[in-house]
This record gives C-alpha cells, structure tokens and sequence, in this order.
C-alpha cells in the first residue's frame, strides 16, 4: 500500500514518524511514570535471570544426589525447590503488572494525541477528502495505536533478558561441558568449550531457517490490516448509501469485495504462520534433547556425573531460548512493524495538512 503521497506503508520514513510522537510518552512532566516502570522491568529481568542461575544449579545438586541415592541431599534440595518457585513466580507476575502497566499507559497517552490530531482543525473531514487512498483514521487509532504500543514493551524487555540468558548460561555450557576429544586418540586433539559451539550453530540454522520461511511476513501482515480496515470502511458507508436497488447494490458489491480480499490475505497469513510454527515447535521439542544427545559422551567416560549433564542441558535449552530470540518473536515483530507504519503513515498525513497551502499562480493576462 502507498498513500497519496508515495510514501510506502511499511518503510523507514513512517517507523521514524511513528517514534517521533511515539517517544513523546517518556518526555515532560509525567515521565517520570514511563521511566520508573522501565527501571522496574529492568531489575525484574536481572532478577529472574538470578534464580534461574539458581535454578540451574538446583538441578545440579538435585541429580547428583539422586545418582548418589543421598537422602539427606534429595531432602535438601526438595527443601529448597518451594522457596525457588515463589521467587519465580511472583517476579513472573510482578514483570506481567509493571508490563502491562506500561502498555496500558503509552496507549492511552499516544491515542489521546492521535484524537487530537484527527479533531483538529476538522482534520477528520479533510484526511478523506484530501486523499486518494482513505486513510481510515479510526481503524489505525483503536486498533493499529493498540498493537504499536503493546509490542515494543514485551519485545525489548525479552530481547534484554535474552541478552543476559545467553551470556550466563554460556558461561555455564563452557564451565560444565569442558573440552572433548575429536579426531583420532593418538593425535590427542579436543575442542574446548564444544557445547558453546553446537549451541551457536544450532542457533544459526533456526534462525536461519525461520528468516527464509517468514521473509514475506512483515508484508502479508500489512496486507491483512489493510483489509480489515478497508472491510470496516466498507461496512460504515452502508448507512450514509442512499435507498435504492442501485446505491445499495453497488455498496453490497463493494462489501463483498472487500470481504474476499479480508478471505484472501488471512489464507496468506495462515501459510506463514504454519510454516514459522514449523520451526519454532520444532525447535522447542528438540533443543533440550540435542543438548543432552551431546552431553551423553562425557558422562560415559565419567567426565560428568548424572547433575552436571542435567544442567548442562538446562543450560543448552536456555541458550537456545536467548539465541532464538528472533525466531520466537518474529511474527509479532511483523506485526509491529506494520501496525507502527500505519499509525506514521496516518502521522505524516496529519503533518501534511498542517502545512501551509501555497498560493495558486496567477492566470496570465490576456491580450485584450
């Protein structure tokens, strides 16, 4: 889609629109709100990054005295497992109310801006009136305002935590997985640190893979909300169509075109999303399982006990979480980049009616 001024609905210049007003939210005198709740996801995420350390070493301590059969160890730690949960869990549900918060907050702050905007100066009446392509101003201030404002939030704060999963657990992979041996004994050949390898590059593939199957997501996405809202455009202009075979005729035809191409893009979104759900369940079910595949020679020559194979493939699983930051959320991140492009689109198309109009040039005189 284009507007009327060739601008693209999903490019660079209508993302930095979008943030332009976006950003208003964390400036004057209530930013002191946004900042505090972003400092508070900021703690949560490192804190949860904690226990799940904690966790990690649980599992450790847990296995080895099963292996043990050490009943005072398994009691210990089965002691402990309650007061590692609670933690968990109320810095999961703290993380959903300071999150959500924030959301909650920016939404209302950016669609009291963008009504504003429509209301002034009759904008509302002018945007139409004034475009080739309608804009549909009420569509992308309930609905798109709502998506660009929920996602960055949850994005950022999972990208942040990923960034911290991996470099821990990283550490933990070269730690607890040490060197093995590769090529024949008697060169005395090891790889250090082989676990931190295989994880990086069974990241690599699914990522990889989940970039050429959803390479076309961003725009089936756009399609989509572009036709939803051109089908609740169509629906509204039913009650201002006047009585008669021939205007209710046409504007049924419209509604009925318009429900197809709603039909048509919605089984375009559904190919990509089976096929991004392909890989990332796949990668789900099989990335606790390779890492344990690749632990099982090591504990056969007694490099590790029972514990430290556990937590090498907790910690291998974590690692793929954080490196598949991308493959999990790509979907949504499309979705974002559409529903953000659309409110800078309706954005620019607000400064252009702000502008100024200049002056038409004068007829020529005439000879006479």
């Amino acid at each position: 889609m284009r507007t009327d001024d060739g601008v693209s609905a999903v490019g660079p210049r209508p993302l930095r629109r979008f943030w332009h007003s976006a950003l208003g939210f964390g400036r004057g005198k209530g930013a002191w709100l946004p900042w505090t709740l972003i400092g508070l996801l900021v703690v949560c995420v490192v804190a949860q990054l904690l226990v799940q350390y904690r966790l990690n070493i649980w599992n450790r301590d847990f296995f080895d005295a099963l292996e043990k059969r050490n009943g005072a160890g398994i009691r210990h730690q089965t002691y402990l497992l309650p007061g590692l949960a609670a933690c968990s869990i109320f810095l999961a549900a703290f993380a959903v109310w300071a999150r959500m918060t924030f959301q909650r907050r920016w939404r209302g702050w950016l669609t009291t801006h963008l009504v504003g905007l429509w209301l002034e100066n009759g904008n509302y009446r002018r945007l139409e009136a004034g475009s080739d392509e309608p804009q549909l101003a009420e569509y992308r201030i309930a609905e798109d305002a709502r998506i660009a404002t929920d996602a960055p939030i949850d994005l950022v704060t999972g990208l942040l935590s990923s960034v911290l999963t991996a470099g821990t657990f990283v550490v933990v992979l070269w730690t607890v997985g040490g060197a093995i041996a590769i090529g024949p004994a008697r060169l005395g050949l090891a790889l250090p640190g082989y676990l931190v390898f295989a994880s990086i590059a069974y990241a690599m593939l699914t990522t990889g893979a989940m970039l050429l199957v959803g390479r076309r997501m961003a725009h089936v996405i756009e399609r989509k909300n572009q036709a939803e809202s051109e089908l609740k455009f169509a629906v509204a202009r039913l009650r201002t169509t006047p009585v008669g075979p021939v205007g209710a005729g046409t504007q049924a035809g419209t509604v009925s075109f318009a429900f197809d191409e709603v039909l048509r893009t919605w089984r375009s979104l559904c190919g990509q999303h089976v096929r991004t759900t392909l890989v990332s369940s796949g990668n789900t079910l099989l990335a606790p399982i390779i890492g344990l595949i690749l632990s099982v020679p090591k504990y056969i020559d007694g490099s590790l006990s029972l514990g430290e194979v556990t937590q090498a493939a907790a910690a291998f699983a974590a690692v793929q979480i954080a490196f598949n930051w991308l493959v999990d959320n790509y979907p949504r991140l499309a979705e974002w980049a559409s529903s953000a492009s659309r409110v800078g689109v309706l954005l620019l198309a607000f400064d252009q009616l702000g502008e100024p109009r200049r002056p038409a040039a004068p007829e020529p005189l005439s000879g006479r």
